[in-house]
């Protein structure tokens, strides 16, 4: 590993000289296939040389350990090294996740949609909760974010909210958030104290390209409404916001964030193509499933993070287990540990399969 790692690191150096030349500036088409490059391996790398940092001063602690000459000093180094072993493999669990093979769609930005399930006003209040969340996810790693279509309520809160997220592996990071969100709070309009369980489900597709599917206009129907925002307040006087339904598979998305039909028509397409996309590659995986004999159901729409907020602080992620007491943190948008902690989990899974 530590080899290939290396070759890595070097192959960074190598594409960082690149685009910081200014022959290679000139050519914009040239430049950009290198910082595309360039910023794949940003994460790998940079946690390569925090493990290198660690993994000297192991070695350092050693040395004075075995060297012996000074009980004092190598008392220190004793616990020193009792530090650095789980952290040295931690970073190793984390560098072997960062080496796995990558999804073809990783590179890809993303649609997330957030709707309220069980808990009404509660639900849809923790739906805003989890949007902002996103939001801070997203400025740490900075992505941008485009608000496609959203049902506001009037406390301030999502009936439901699309967005896209582009940027350097978006879908690749944010995949792992798809399914249904648990959280057990005091409502702040709860006037009796009283502790609630709301559910919110959050769903996110690659965004499709124009090679990935292909759509017959026969097969479309293309509706345009007023757009409303909340307390059904018309936001303007025209026919500007689009519904389009896919017929064959009863397929449909809403847009009304762009003050003209024509925007809010392409922003459709854009979360349509998605749906869609996703709607295949589920086909495909179930066909190679049943062909492979393959028992282990993956539900969509399973229950994979909970929150809870009173009477005691907590997340916790139902697959990998890892926990979290500190809840306001994380939804301040701090998520790496979560889906690091599910990569290792499913890692660990498939070694016992």
């Amino acid at each position: 590993m530590q080899d290939k790692l290396q070759a890595l690191e070097d192959k960074y150096l190598d594409l960082e000289a690149k685009i910081s030349d200014p022959d290679v500036i000139a050519n914009q088409a040239e430049w950009q296939k290198y910082a595309r490059a360039h910023a794949k391996l940003t994460d790998v790398v940079a946690a390569y040389r925090e493990y290198k940092i660690l993994d000297k001063a192991r070695e350092e602690a050693e040395e004075i350990i075995a060297d012996g000459s000074d009980r004092e000093l190598a008392a220190m180094a004793q616990e020193e090294l009792k530090e650095l072993k789980p952290q040295l493999a931690e970073y190793e669990e984390r560098l072997k996740i960062l080496l796995l093979p990558s999804d073809p769609n990783d590179d890809k930005n993303a649609i997330v949609e957030i709707r309220g399930g069980a808990g009404g006003e509660e639900a849809a209040l923790f739906a805003g909760v989890l949007f902002r969340m996103y939001q801070h996810y997203a400025e740490s790693r900075r992505w941008s974010l485009e608000i496609m279509d959203a049902s506001p309520t009037e406390l301030g809160g999502f009936k439901e909210i699309v967005f896209q997220l582009s940027g350097q592996g978006v879908f690749g990071r944010m995949k792992f958030e798809s399914g249904v969100h648990r959280v057990q709070r005091v409502p702040e309009t709860e006037s009796q104290g009283r502790v609630h369980t709301s559910t919110v489900t959050v769903a996110v597709l690659p965004e499709a390209e124009e090679v990935d599917i292909d759509i017959n206009p026969a097969d479309l129907r293309i509706d345009t409404y007023r757009a409303s925002g909340a307390g059904g307040q018309h936001i303007n006087k025209t026919d500007s916001a689009v519904r389009i339904t896919h017929i064959p598979t009863g397929t449909i998305v809403t847009c009304q964030s762009q003050r003209s039909q024509i925007q809010n028509r392409e922003q459709a397409m854009i979360m349509l193509k998605s749906k869609l996309f996703a709607l295949m590659e589920e086909k495909q995986a179930k066909e190679l499933k049943e062909i492979q004999g393959e028992q282990k159901e993956i539900a969509w729409g399973s229950q994979i993070r909970s929150y809870v907020l009173h009477p005691y602080s907590l997340v916790k992620d139902n697959r990998s287990l890892f926990e979290s007491n500190n809840p306001k943190d994380v939804l301040d948008g701090n998520l790496d540990d979560f889906i690091y902690a599910y990569l290792k989990s499913s890692l660990k899974e498939g070694k016992d399969e």
